[in-house]
Formats: structure tokens, sequence, C-alpha cells
């Protein structure tokens, strides 16, 4: 998924902050344990999200997509005192090894998990976010940015995960989940009411900040 070389991405990982011992832990479970592996945001884009979280200084983070929660723990590093992340994921397989990574942490009181369909459990929380991060089913990217924009605060921010799609959204013949994820990004180059860039992390991070 990565889009540079491996010896530039060690050279990246060198010079940016190390994981802790809980994330790397997860990173090792969720490549012994779970199908596609790939999908854990890893070292070099988990430090990223922290970077960003930092930078905001959320009261309230939205995660639509948990995974193992790696992520999520980064994300969180940011949060106020006060603050809080919801996480919302539909896989009720993962929710035990989730659960217990969470506990692990030092964010376990700050993050609220909450398994359902994201379209409906997303429509119950009563919150306007500081940061969403969007990284689940890449079909409903849309749809997600859609129910969720008005509850994002003027300046806060969305990422969106995997909008480049291993470069695939370069080729002049793409299959339908490529031109699903083409599609949201004209979407959201289209869209005035925000300012954006795609960050060439990993498989593509689109950062988008509410005007």
């Amino acid at each position: 998924m990565s889009l540079i070389n491996d010896d530039l991405q060690q050279l990246l990982l060198h010079y940016c902050e190390p994981e802790n011992e809980l994330l790397q832990q997860i990173d090792r479970e969720t490549n012994l344990k779970v199908l596609m592996p790939r999908m854990l945001s890893g070292h070099y884009q988990g430090r990223v999200l922290s970077f960003l979280s930092k930078m905001v200084a959320p009261k309230r983070i939205l995660e639509i997509g948990t995974f193992t929660g790696y992520a999520t723990l980064c994300l969180a590093e940011g949060l106020t005192p006060d603050g809080i992340l919801y996480t919302l994921d539909i896989n009720l397989e993962l929710e035990d090894m989730v659960r217990s990574n969470f506990e692990k942490s030092a964010f376990n009181d700050k993050i609220k998990y909450i398994l359902g369909d994201a379209n409906e459990t997303m429509q119950e929380l009563d919150e306007v976010f500081d940061i969403v991060f969007i990284d689940a089913d890449k079909k409903n990217n849309g749809a997600y940015y859609d129910l969720i924009f008005e509850r994002v605060r003027p300046g806060g921010i969305i990422i969106v995960d995997n909008v480049l799609w291993s470069g695939k959204v370069l080729q002049d013949k793409q299959d339908k989940d490529t031109r699903n994820i083409t599609g949201f990004n004209d979407k959201i180059a289209a869209d005035e009411r925000v300012e954006k860039l795609i960050l060439p992390v990993r498989d593509g991070l689109f950062v988008i900040r509410k005007k």
C-alpha cells in the first residue's frame, strides 16, 4: 500500500517518533491473528495521525472504522483532559481483541467503542466533533462525509484514508472500487466549504479542513 520504497520508508521511520510498547504489540498481534493486517495504520501513519490530533487538541473525535484499535490510540494522544473519542465498527469478531487493547492503554476511559452499522450509530451521537477519521468501507466514504459534515465545528478536520488506492486512481480504466475512490476525491475537490490536501502517506490521507 505504501507509495514509497522500503529504504525511504525506513528513513522516515528513523526520523519520526517511536511507537510505544502497546502499539508495537497491537501491530504484531494484528499481523499474526487478523485477516488483512495491512488495514492497520502502522507506525508512520500512526505518528501522522497523532501529530494532527495534538495540533488540533480535540475535545471530541469520531473514528469510523476501528479495526484493531491502532489508529484509535494514536488519535487519542491529542485529546484534551476532558476529551472523548467515539470509534464505530461493525466487526463483532474483533471486539474482544479491541477492548483488550483499549484496556491496556492510558485512554480507556476516554474511548467509547460502539459496534453496529456506522450509518445508524453515528446519528445517535449528540456531539460536535473537532476531528473525524474515516477509515471504513470505502464505498460509503461520501455517505459518511455527508452525514457527519454539519457536526464538525468550523476549523475542524476530516481525515479520510486510502484515497490513492495503491496508485490505481491514476489508471484510465478503473474498476468499481477505484471509481468510488476517484468519485469521492472529486467530490471533495469540488466542495468549496472546505480546504483540502492529500498527504501521500501510505495509501493516501485526505486532510479536509472545514472553513
